[in-house]
């Protein structure tokens, strides 16, 4: 089942959202403001998050920025009655994913949630994995104020890794991602992963990164992360 979150500050249309994707199957927690939302988002995992943009206390675009600068990937949906040009931008810009402007129909809204709710969100700018933290607008990495020393290709290596971890990526997922479609062979991976899984190693002893035999790599935590 699809788990959703709506920050509306409208009862009377976040009821019939609630109402109508619990009729689709799609469960989904309600907060009438930004402040709530963030609370509730402390609390609880979800696939995806609905958000309207003017609300009190906290604004929708406050509210995605925040979870952004916090690093979660949730994707974000946007319901405004503003449909310029600018306002999209504006709510893009704040890390939003997708938008749906007022009044829209409902079996729309719908489609779009089961659409995100499959996908990690790419608007992120930080991500965290035990001890260590990726800085994606700086494209730097740091374990506890110790910044790694990563070249471009390194750095996206660690990202592609984090991203999912602490699942395994493929070797083929690693080189599209990495390299796109001018892949180098098979051992240019093999030098970067090695280069990559010393630094580490180097840094903190809450990471690790494995080989998964058959498939590719994976980046988890270890034992060793401080209860």
């Amino acid at each position: 089942m699809i788990n959703v979150l709506l920050v509306e500050d409208d009862i009377d249309l976040a009821t019939t959202i609630v109402d109508y994707l619990d009729i689709e199957d799609i469960e989904c927690d309600h907060a009438s403001n930004g402040v709530m939302g963030l609370n509730l988002l402390q609390i609880n995992h979800y696939q995806m998050i609905i958000l309207d943009v003017n609300m009190p206390k906290m604004d929708g675009l406050t509210m995605c920025r925040t979870l952004r600068e916090q690093g979660k990937d949730t994707p974000v949906l946007m319901l405004t009655a503003r449909d310029s040009l600018d306002n999209k931008l504006e709510g893009f810009d704040a890390g939003s994913d997708d938008y749906l402007v007022k009044p829209f129909a409902m079996k729309e809204l719908v489609a779009r949630v089961r659409v995100l709710a499959k996908r990690k969100s790419g608007e992120v700018k930080r991500l965290t994995l035990a001890n260590l933290n990726l800085d994606l607008a700086k494209r730097s990495a740091e374990v506890e104020g110790q910044t790694l020393k990563l070249s471009p290709i390194a750095f996206k290596l660690l990202e592609t890794l984090v991203r999912e971890a602490p699942q395994p990526v493929t070797r083929s997922a690693i080189m599209q991602a990495v390299w796109g479609e001018e892949q180098p062979d098979s051992n240019s991976l093999k030098v970067h992963i090695y280069h990559l899984r010393k630094q580490l190693e180097g840094a903190s002893k809450q990471v690790k990164l494995e080989t998964i035999p058959s498939v590719g790599f994976a980046i988890k935590p270890t034992q060793e992360q401080p209860q």
